[in-house]
C-alpha cells in the first residue's frame, strides 16, 4: 500500500487531504504535536467522516496512523524516508516550525533512495509549498540540497472546503461540506504525477489559486465583515439578512470581472462558480461564528491578499471597486476583544490615524483613488 505523511492531524487534515488520501489508496501516517490526539488515531486505527447538507453521508477513513514530532522525531525521519507523499494542513504560520524535521526526513531518505518525493503545503494561502520549500532548505547541507533539486518536488497547491469548529462526541469524527476543490502545479511535480481522487493538476495554478481566493475567501471575509458591524452572530444567519448577501455579491461582481478578464475564464461557468459559493455558505450544517471568519484582520488587509489584491488589481486596470474599499473599511473597523490582531489594527487606528493606518496594513499609496474610496467608506 503507498504510504501519505501529513503534517497536522486536525479537522481539516482528516476531513479533507485524509480522506481524499485514503479513497486513493494510501496509507496514512498523521503527524501532529497534540498528544491526545495522536494517541486517539493509533488507539482506534480509522475515524467518520460526516458529509452534511442535503444529501447527508457518512464515510469511514482507515489504514491510519500517527506520529508525535515531538515525542518521536527519529520515526518521523523514517516515516519521511519510505513516504510515497507528504501533505501538509497546519495553517501557514506553522510551515517554518515543520520545516526542520522535513529536512531531516528528507537527509535520511536521500542517502539511500533517490525515488522522487512530492511535498504539497494544503494551505490557506499563496505558495504555500514554495514557503515550505524555502524553509525547509535552510536547514540542508549543499550536497542534500542538490539531490533535492532533482528528486524532491514542491509543487504549490490551491484547496478549497468548509471545515466548521465543531464539538463532536464520537472521537475523531469531522463534519464538512460536500464540496472539495484540490489543485496542484503540474509543471512542479517530480517524476510520475500521485495519482489522487478529487486532486486536479493544472499548469496555470495562479489562475486558481486567486479564483478561489478571491471568490470563497473575499466572500467570506466580506460577508463576516459586514454581518460583524451589524451585530449578527454566525454566517447562517448572515446569509438570510438581504443587506449581507448582497454586499458580498456586489464585491463578486467586481472579482468576478477581474478574474474573467485576467485569466479569461468563461463568464458563465464562473457565475455558477460564484453561485455555488453562496449556497455553501448558505448551508445551516456548516455555519461558523462571524467573529472566528473574520479573524486575523491584519493578514487578510495585506497586499497579496483577499481584499486589497483584487481591488488594487481592478485599479491598475482602470475598474471601479466601490464595493471591495467598503469591505477594506468593514474590516478596518472589525475591533472584536477576542482576536489579537483586530486589537493590533484598532490600537493602530488610534494612534497614528485611519489614514496612517490604511497604508501601514494594505500598502495602498495615500495619493490613490482606491485610498479615497477606502476613507470615504470607512467614515460613512
Amino acid at each position: 500500500m503507498k504510504k501519505a505523511i501529513h503534517f497536522g492531524a486536525g479537522n481539516i487534515g482528516r476531513g479533507f487531504i485524509g480522506q481524499l488520501l485514503a479513497a486513493s489508496g494510501y496509507e496514512i501516517t498523521f503527524v501532529d504535536v497534540a498528544a491526545a490526539l495522536v494517541d486517539d488515531i493509533n488507539a482506534l486505527k480509522k475515524y467518520n467522516i460526516e458529509i452534511v447538507g442535503d444529501n447527508p453521508q457518512r464515510i469511514l477513513v482507515e489504514n491510519v496512523s500517527a506520529i508525535n514530532s515531538d515525542k518521536d522525531p527519529d520515526k518521523l525521519y523514517e516515516a519521511i524516508a519510505a513516504a510515497d507523499i507528504v501533505t501538509t494542513a497546519i495553517g501557514p504560520n506553522i510551515l517554518k516550525f515543520i520545516a526542520p524535521n522535513i529536512a531531516k526526513g528528507l537527509t535520511l531518505r536521500l542517502k539511500a533512495n533517490t525515488a522522487p518525493l512530492n511535498i504539497i503545503a494544503c494551505e490557506n494561502m499563496v505558495g504555500g509549498s514554495t514557503v515550505l520549500k524555502n524553509f525547509v532548505y535552510e536547514a540542508l547541507d549543499d550536497e542534500t540540497k542538490a539531490l533535492a533539486d532533482k528528486y524532491i518536488g514542491f509543487p504549490d497547491a490551491a484547496v478549497d472546503r468548509i471545515v466548521p469548529l465543531q464539538k463532536n462526541d464520537e472521537k475523531l469524527l469531522v463534519k464538512v461540506e460536500p464540496y472539495c476543490e484540490w489543485d496542484v502545479d503540474a509543471t512542479a511535480v517530480k517524476g510520475e504525477k500521485p495519482a489522487i481522487d478529487g486532486l486536479t493538476y493544472v499548469d496555470n495554478l495562479k489562475a486558481y489559486i486567486e479564483r478561489k481566493l478571491f471568490t470563497v475567501n473575499t466572500g467570506h471575509a466580506s460577508i463576516a465583515y459586514v454581518a460583524y458591524q451589524k451585530g449578527i452572530k454566525d454566517i447562517a444567519s448572515a446569509m438570510n439578512d438581504e443587506a449581507v448577501v448582497q454586499a458580498a455579491r456586489d464585491v463578486w461582481a467586481e472579482t468576478g470581472a477581474l478574474l474573467v478578464a485576467k485569466y479569461g475564464f468563461d463568464e458563465e461557468k464562473h457565475a455558477a462558480y460564484i453561485k455555488t459559493t453562496e449556497s455553501r455558505f448558505k448551508n445551516p450544517h456548516l455555519s461558523d461564528e462571524v467573529t472566528r471568519v473574520a479573524r486575523g484582520p491584519k493578514r487578510k488587509l495585506g497586499a497579496a491578499d483577499r481584499l486589497v489584491s483584487p481591488a488594487v488589481q481592478l485599479t491598475e486596470r482602470g475598474k471601479s471597486c466601490t464595493a471591495l474599499a467598503k469591505i477594506i473599511a468593514a474590516a478596518l473597523k472589525f475591533d472584536f476583544a477576542g482576536d489579537s490582531e483586530a486589537q493590533e489594527v484598532q490600537a493602530y487606528i488610534k494612534e497614528q490615524g485611519i489614514e496612517n493606518a490604511v497604508t501601514h496594513f494594505t500598502e495602498i499609496s495615500k495619493d490613490s483613488a482606491l485610498f479615497a474610496e477606502i476613507l470615504r467608506a470607512y467614515n460613512a
